[in-house]
């Protein structure tokens, strides 16, 4: 099974589920990365602040695949921020991984009260330029940052990864992306597990004869998000890989949707000030 790819703006294609690692153990992440590209998962997402780097680095070399078949994304740690420390930080990055280059790099948070991230942005733009990131992209960022760095740097974010799920849909947002030509990027798309038991999400799997994540994730993909899921157990790992042998219903769609409430799980990034 060949995961379907997005094009980005600069016609990188990034593949649309991919694994994300936040909250896995650097002695676990191994295992779970290797099943996931045994899987055949081709994106992994993991983060300076994550400490699983080198994990996840090991596991793509255990893999036997080609670098340039895995599109790895990592992000910029929140006290990195700046536009000396941005550059010295991907080297780390880089050192942990024993990598020569990221697919993906992208700020972690905005930080607005520390007021860092245009600097920021114009050394992943350095970055970009140079070669050693084949794209870059920012995290949480809302409307009022994005203009920002569009209007100060020299080009748009590609990716936004943010929070999304049914209970944050993020319709504005969303729509903002799709003006300017920004992947949106979906963490904690299953609402950090919350919404695996929620009667509607379970109502719909029951009628797809499909299991909750797997109606969540298929509710991402038909909405145009890349997606994110994470685990360490091998058969949830394997489970959420299929997801590309339904589509659900638009009414079923709506359904899911219908729940927004505009609840967050984690924080308000208007306000989070990293610590």
């Amino acid at each position: 099974m060949t995961v379907p790819g997005i094009t980005l703006s600069n016609g990188l294609r990034i593949p649309q589920l991919g694994f994300g690692v936040w909250q896995v153990r650097d002695d676990d992440v191994v295992d779970a990365v290797s099943t996931a590209l045994e899987t055949g998962y081709r994106s992994i997402d993991t983060a300076a602040a994550y400490g699983n780097e080198a994990g996840v680095g090991e596991a793509v070399r255990r893999s036997g695949l080609e670098r340039d078949d895995v599109f790895v994304t990592s992000k910029l740690a929140n006290p990195d921020q700046g536009y000396d420390a941005t550059l010295r930080a991907l080297d780390a990055s880089l050192q942990r991984l024993r990598m020569d280059r990221l697919d993906l790099y992208l700020i972690h948070w905005p930080l607005p009260a520390r007021d860092l991230y245009v600097p920021t942005w114009k050394a992943l733009e350095r970055l970009y330029a140079e070669g050693r990131v084949r794209a870059i992209g920012v995290c949480n960022f809302q409307p009022a940052h994005l203009e920002r760095v569009m209007e100060e740097g020299g080009i748009a974010p590609m990716v936004n990864q943010i929070e999304l799920h049914p209970l944050l849909t993020q319709a504005d947002l969303r729509g903002f992306h799709a003006k300017h030509g920004i992947v949106t990027e979906a963490w904690s798309p299953l609402g950090q597990g919350r919404l695996l038991d929620h009667p509607t999400v379970t109502a719909v799997a029951a009628e797809y004869e499909r299991t909750p994540a797997q109606i969540l994730l298929r509710w991402h993909i038909q909405l145009g998000n890349v997606v994110i899921p994470k685990s360490v157990t091998p058969e949830r790992i394997r489970s959420n890989f299929e997801v590309f042998d339904f589509e659900l219903a638009e009414a079923d769609m709506d359904r899911v949707s219908g729940l927004n409430t505009d609840s967050r799980y984690g924080p308000d990034p208007d306000a989070f000030d990293g610590d």
